[in-house]
């Protein structure tokens, strides 16, 4: 009996000095896990939304390995020349989808059109470069009509001078990209000129579509759509 006592003592004597190895090399592996570090890059200082960034704007700082995670950027140049889509303090890492190079280039499938002066009838003078715009044709031979389901976005409002149309001490992207609707609606209060020229992004489908119907006599009424402003706050989400 003793024999068979002190074996079974002995055995598990063994299972528990197993298990008491095994629990130490698991909290010294996550330990040295722990001190893995990754630099990874970050404001210098405070950076405003619509602010385009440079590359001495920003540094580096040690994270730990397991906080790192793939929307953070590596590399200063990664960001140089980059617009901000909303404001980023100082030391905080830099995340992809907070940054954005070309806000008004047209989307896949879209180009940039600048609408003949003779095509449109009308044009809302509160619209500016970034806002969404509700097209219409109306016409003494034409049924006036909505052209799109959705509305389209603005690249930009120039004057007659081939200015941007814009209020200069408050421009409405930044207002947008800080998600300030109050400074939106004072920017387009104190616009720096008349609108002249209007450029929109357009599919091929629906330039072609104004084109054929501004040459029957039709003529465009381009409308502010309140979408604009139910962005706000949307900037910095990603699709």
């Amino acid at each position: 009996m003793n024999r068979k006592r002190n074996a079974a003592v002995s055995i598990t004597a063994a299972v528990l000095a197993g298990v008491l190895a095994y629990g130490l090399y698991a909290v010294q592996l996550r330990q040295v896990q722990s001190k893995e570090t990754v630099r990874v890059v970050v404001p210098k200082r405070y950076i405003a939304a619509g602010e385009r960034i440079a590359a001495d704007d920003l540094a580096y700082v040690q994270l730990a390995k397991s906080a790192v995670n793939e929307e953070m950027l590596l590399s200063p140049s990664d960001a140089d020349g980059w617009e901000a889509v909303m404001p980023l303090g100082a030391n905080e890492p830099l995340l992809k989808w907070k940054l954005d190079r070309y806000r008004l280039i047209p989307g896949q499938a879209e180009n940039t059109f600048q609408i003949p002066r003779g095509y449109v009838l009308s044009v809302s003078n509160g619209i500016r470069a970034g806002d969404k715009v509700t097209l219409y044709v109306t016409g003494e031979t034409t049924a006036s009509v909505r052209l799109f389901d959705k509305p389209v976005t603005v690249a930009s409002v120039k004057s007659s001078a081939n200015m941007e149309v814009d209020d200069t001490d408050n421009p409405n992207l930044l207002s947008l990209a800080d998600s300030n609707k109050e400074q939106m609606y004072a920017s387009r209060r104190d616009a720096n000129a008349m609108i002249d020229y209007v450029n929109l992004n357009l599919t091929e489908e629906q330039w072609l579509r104004i084109d054929e119907l501004c040459k029957r006599g039709g003529r465009l009424v381009i409308a502010f759509s309140p979408e604009s402003f139910d962005a706000v706050g949307r900037e910095g989400e990603r699709p």
